[in-house]
């Protein structure tokens, strides 16, 4: 796990009452974060999501999971360090939709 990635675990999701896979293999693809009871995958993004390939990766990811039911929440890794309550705030509410 990267720094941001261990950062959300420890002092957030490991917490909630929602089970929580990490490096979770879903098809073809290993996911950061995995919520199964509400279909929500949470991937942290670091500076390569932001080059053309990483944006293509994501994007046939993205629709791969979507085709399965679940629901692809992004946060950068910026925003785990600098707005980290914020990215707890927003989990938590796709978590209750």
């Amino acid at each position: 796990m990267t720094k941001e990635e261990r950062h959300l675990w420890y002092d957030f999701l490991k917490k909630i009452p929602n089970t929580v896979h990490r490096q979770k293999v879903i098809g073809k693809y290993i996911v950061d974060f995995y919520i199964a009871d509400a279909k929500i995958v949470i991937e942290l993004d670091g500076s390569q999501h932001y080059e053309r390939e990483g944006r293509v990766h994501d994007a046939k990811r993205d629709e791969y999971l979507r085709n399965l039911g679940i629901k692809v929440v992004r946060y950068s890794n910026a925003d785990v360090n600098i707005r980290f309550d914020n990215v707890c705030e927003d989990i938590l509410k796709h978590i209750s939709k």
